[in-house]
């Protein structure tokens, strides 16, 4: 079975059937101009896509998987370091982007043009083949390439279709960026997997969802916190069906506060860009503040203490969470070690998430098990990555960087510095921007004389927050 079921007809096609940034195209359309970008794809090793959100982004990602092309989005925020790390890792032996477009040096320029059109015809990729590396930032060195199969994908998007009832009658809008799990591959091949319309609104505002029309709406929780503060843009979600928030946990009030402006209480669902989304409230179910829901169709779960122990479902017991099923990556590219910690010995995918699960089997996940993943307006930032970029800096003795609470963002990056020189948080900040993805800057710095650290030399990064209040 084809992956994007929907370009291959039946579903019906109109001259929008997608919408990116005021930008429409037909499936058809989207078909003849990403076969054209296959036709010259096709063999390469890996395909680097310049992700940003443009009709541009979405034919060349097509057209990668048409050609059965491993596909590597690029942020287009990522600095020269984190984008010379993914060019020269994935292998990517070319770069896709707008026609006219300035490019990295490097790697062979693929100018996309979606008035371009061929008739070629690729074969189906085999199910297990590779479709996607997606990087993500661990908690420490440079971002890591997970491997994520085809059959992964079209296995999640079924499973979470039928959770959220997801259907060709739908409109699905949202404006999250097109280079992870959640934009692209939730939505973006959702929508050409179900049949769905879909809006990409360019930037995720209150005003763009407002003016979606959509039946089905996706967001990070700084989106739906936007939202939220807007009650007139809120309000006009109303005629929506679902609401859908995730990678990172909606604040209680948010939820209420949509719950009341729209009429819709969220759904929230839980998933990290390895295990794709495994844990997803139903559109049919209860929809429970602070609660991920259940796993979804395939996917299976488990806690476990720190002694290996299982932890009973008893809605008070925390323990690491780890899944298994079919939505699972096949391991990190080129990272053995990696692979060794992630999986355990009978084949479960340690999350690195702590989580609660009731006898009713609802989830409510408590954290990192470390406080080293920063989740900041929906990404995920690794502390190392900052902490490396900032050490860089000539006035800059030693650093540490901590997640501290935000309620627009979830988490905000704040950096504690310790100078050897002279030096603002202005000129850091902007350090951290030119060299990592602008998303990965600190929001605060705080230069301190020492930082506090264990008798094995380990910063103690609770206790800053704790005595710094995250300032």
């Amino acid at each position: 079975m084809a992956l994007l079921t929907a370009l291959q007809g039946g579903f019906g096609d109109t001259a929008d059937a997608l919408r990116i940034d005021g930008r429409a195209l037909s499936r058809e359309d989207l078909l003849g101009a990403a076969t054209a970008v296959a036709d010259r794809a096709a063999g390469a090793p890996a395909l680097a896509v310049l992700a940003r959100p443009t009709v541009e982004t979405v034919v060349a990602v097509v057209g990668g998987l048409l050609a059965g092309v491993p596909v590597v989005p690029l942020p287009p925020d990522s600095g020269p370091k984190e984008r010379e790390h993914i060019l020269r890792d994935s292998g990517a032996a070319l770069l896709a982007h707008a026609v006219g477009e300035d490019v990295p040096e490097g790697v062979p320029g693929l100018p996309v043009d979606p008035a371009e059109r061929s008739a070629t015809s690729h074969p189906e990729p085999a199910a297990d083949s590779t479709g996607f590396v997606l990087y993500t930032s661990g908690t420490t060195g440079a971002p890591k390439g997970a491997v994520i199969r085809r059959e992964a994908i079209a296995a999640d998007l079924d499973a979470l279709a039928a959770a959220w009832q997801w259907t060709a009658e739908d409109t699905l809008a949202h404006g999250l960026p097109l280079f992870h799990v959640h934009g692209l591959l939730l939505g973006v091949l959702g929508a050409l997997r179900t049949g769905s319309r879909l809006v990409h609104t360019g930037r995720p505002t209150p005003a763009g969802y407002a003016a979606a029309g959509a039946s089905l709406y996706f967001g990070v929780p700084t989106v739906w916190s936007r939202l939220a503060a807007d009650p007139e843009a809120a309000g006009r979600l109303a005629s929506a069906r679902l609401l859908v928030s995730g990678s990172a946990p909606l604040p209680v009030p948010v939820f209420e506060k949509l719950a009341a402006l729209t009429g819709h209480a969220p759904i929230e669902r839980y998933g990290m860009t390895e295990s794709l989304i495994t844990v997803s409230t139903r559109a049919d179910g209860e929809r429970r503040p602070g609660s991920v829901g259940l796993p979804v169709d395939g996917v299976r779960t488990r806690l476990v203490g720190e002694d290996g122990a299982p932890v009973p479902y008893d809605g008070e017991s925390v323990g690491e969470l780890q899944v298994a099923g079919p939505t699972l990556f096949s391991g990190y590219l080129n990272r053995p070690d990696a692979d060794a910690e992630a999986w355990t010995a009978d084949g479960w995918f340690r999350t690195g998430d702590v989580a609660v699960i009731g006898a009713d089997g609802f989830h409510r996940i408590v954290g990192r098990a470390s406080v080293d993943l920063i989740k900041s307006g929906g990404y995920r930032i690794g502390a190392g990555e900052v902490e490396a970029a900032l050490r860089d800096h000539p006035a800059v003795a030693d650093a540490a960087v901590v997640g501290a609470p935000d309620e627009d963002l979830g988490q905000a990056i704040v950096a504690y510095v310790v100078p050897d020189g002279a030096v603002t948080g202005d000129q850091l900040t902007a350090f951290v921007a030119e060299r990592l993805s602008v998303h990965k800057r600190p929001r605060r710095v705080v230069l301190v004389p020492e930082l506090p650290r264990n008798a094995l030399g380990k910063v103690l990064k609770k206790q800053l927050l704790a005595e710094h209040g995250g300032r």
